[in-house]
């Protein structure tokens, strides 16, 4: 009735054609997870404006969330070229850079401290994010007070 192996062992290639078929499918379940994850709105996806003005789900508020830093890391990074350049100019541009350095470690460190209790939870996308652009801006400010000296 079944089949043998060459070494007389029954039920061995049905528990290998078990393990195949159970390796296919878990394949399979990986790849509709993964698919579901990338169709969902992420960070790097464009939100539009009246989206973003009173989004209505959790993971619209943190994909905004997220567009808004992505603004205002920008708006950094635009206002750290004046800077730095002006720091060269007066000879404190090893210290500039240093502490830029020292500020992104804090920023980080401070915001997922902040995001911490939400750990898990689907809303701390938004409160870390939300952390992020708050300090960002605040640094892009003083950057720009800088170089205006």
């Amino acid at each position: 009735m079944g089949r043998t192996n060459s070494d007389g062992s029954e039920g061995r290639l049905f528990c290998q054609a078990l393990s195949r078929a159970s390796t296919r499918i878990n394949v399979m379940a990986a790849l509709v997870v993964a698919g579901a994850a990338w169709s969902a709105p992420t960070a790097a996806q464009a939100q539009t404006a009246a989206q973003c003005i009173a989004p209505q789900t959790q993971q619209l508020m943190n994909a905004c969330a997220a567009k808004e830093y992505a603004q205002a890391d920008a708006a950094l990074n635009a206002a750290w070229k004046p800077a730095k350049a002006f720091a060269d100019a007066i000879g404190k541009g090893s210290a500039l850079l240093e502490a830029q350095r020292a500020w992104i470690a804090y920023r980080d460190i401070a915001c997922d401290a902040h995001a911490s209790p939400f750990e898990g939870g689907s809303m701390q996308p938004l409160i870390r994010a939300t952390c992020l652009s708050e300090l960002t801006a605040a640094r892009t400010r003083m950057l720009l007070e800088f170089h205006a000296y």
